[in-house]
Parts: structure tokens; sequence; C-alpha cells
């Protein structure tokens, strides 16, 4: 498989009988990075898309309506969007475990053959070696065909996803692996519920800034959204405070988290990150 010139990337909206899917594949993925005179990027966690029309359409038949949206999600993911010879990146989170065991179903049954998972955490891995996935780790250059993943929160007007919450500390440590493989991808999937699709996000945005002048990365987002966000520094034990205590988690390149949580809806995300760069 060949890199497109044009990218596209889908968010997929699960509900009771219904998925959400945009079309965008005359339009270019766009990420927003920080520039040498800006210290930090709200986008560190955030994937960009640009998007052409929305359609709506059901889910696979083959589900019973008992079965859990994610899974149903999962299922339609790998049905409608892996082939046979591609290189996937392998997501992380609820629905990328359901998503992972059934790719790894097909794989055995000989529905598929010849596909190599390109896994986003220590998590999907070990779920695609389970379910006997032949695994390929993430290097730069790596070609990936298509990619599927977890999301915290997508924005509805725009598609912007929010991935990096906290869900585990274990997942801490993925967040910019994550993020580079769904922005090589060709194709790109996040399976959310339906509650994560939102007119206007709220909650926490995270952000990587590296370790040693965090605190005055943290002052500066701070003054920037004063009375609209508060910043805190992610810890690695619970109740640690806005500073994160003693043991603030650092990750394998050197980054600190700091979340930075909005009292109030964010009105568009991507004007207020275009705004600030």
């Amino acid at each position: 498989m060949h890199h497109k010139t044009d990218r596209e990337i889908r968010a997929v909206k699960t509900t009771e009988s219904r998925l959400s899917d945009s079309n965008c594949s005359s339009h270019t993925k766009k990420m927003v990075t920080a520039t040498a005179s800006t210290p930090f990027s709200l986008s560190s966690s955030v994937v960009f898309t640009r998007r052409r029309n929305f359609k709506r359409f059901p889910v696979c038949a083959s589900l019973s309506p008992e079965v859990s949206p994610l899974l149903r999600a999962a299922h339609h993911t790998v049905d409608n969007y892996v082939k046979s010879g591609m290189i996937i990146g392998l997501g992380s989170g609820e629905a990328s475990d359901f998503a992972i065991r059934y790719l790894g179903q097909q794989l055995g049954s000989g529905s598929l053959h010849n596909v190599v998972g390109v896994p986003m955490s220590a998590r999907s891995a070990s779920e695609a070696a389970k379910y006997g996935i032949p695994l390929e780790y993430y290097r730069d250059g790596v070609q990936i065909d298509f990619a599927f993943h977890d999301a915290d929160a997508v924005e509805e007007n725009t598609l912007i996803a929010v991935i990096g919450r906290r869900r585990s500390s274990q997942e801490d440590d993925y967040i910019l692996k994550q993020k580079s493989i769904v922005k090589v991808a060709d194709e790109a999937v996040f399976m959310i519920k339906e509650e994560q699709y939102k007119a206007g996000l709220e909650g926490s945005i995270p952000v990587l800034v590296q370790s040693l002048n965090w605190l005055a990365i943290a002052e500066e987002i701070d003054d920037l959204y004063l009375g609209d966000a508060e910043v805190w520094r992610r810890a690695s034990v619970e109740n640690e405070g806005p500073l994160g205590g003693d043991f603030p988690i650092v990750t394998s390149d050197g980054h600190n988290i700091l979340d930075v949580i909005f009292t109030t809806p964010i009105r568009s995300l991507g004007k207020s990150l275009y705004c600030n760069h």
C-alpha cells in the first residue's frame, strides 16, 4: 500500500443502533505543532482533522442489539477498513481491545492475511500478541496504512479528537506515540461512545512539556486562559495537588503532562489552538 497525498481520518460514534462516520478523503489531516517562539502546544494530545461531509448508517447487522456499542464499532472498523496486506496502527482502550481481538480472529480464520500491527502502547501490544497478530514496533519512517484508536472526546463541528486523558497510569508514557501513529497513518478511525461526541468540548486537555521548564510553561498557559481553565501537573499518585507533588509523571522522553482543565465548554477548540499559535 502506498501513502496517499491526501489522507483521511474518520470518527466513529456508537449508539444502540447507529455509527457516525466522517468522510474526508479530499482533505489533508492537519496537526498543529509548537514553533520555536511558542514553548508549548495544546495540540500535543489533540488530533486535527478536516472533513467534507458527515453521514450516518446502520452498524453491522450480524451483531444483536444487545451487543456493546463499542464492540459493534470495533467489528465495523475491522470489517470496513482493514484489508489483507496492510500495516495497522493498533490503538489502546476498550474499543481498541475489541478491535484487536476481532482482527486476530479474522486472521486466524483466514478471512484476512498478511496483516501486521504497530501497537500504540504496551496494552495494545499485549492484546495483539494474545490474539496472534504479528507485530512491528513503531519507528520514524514506518509506513502505516490504517490506524484505529479510542478517543477521549471528539468535537462535533470539526472532528478534532482529544487523546491522553488519564485512563490508567500505564498509558501516560504513550501519548506522543499514539498521536504520531495516527498522524502518519494513511487513514484512521476513532471509536467513541455517544456521550464523547460533543458540540463543545470540556474537561481536560493534556499537554506534554519538557520537565525542566514545566513551571514557566504552566504559568504561561494559566495566564493565557485566566479564569477559564486550571493547570495541574499530572502526578503518579492521587491527590498530589496542582504542582504534582513529589512524584510527577515523567515520560520516557522527558516530558511532564499538564492537564489544562477547562471549567466551561470550549466554543471551538480548533480556533482556540490556532489563535494561540
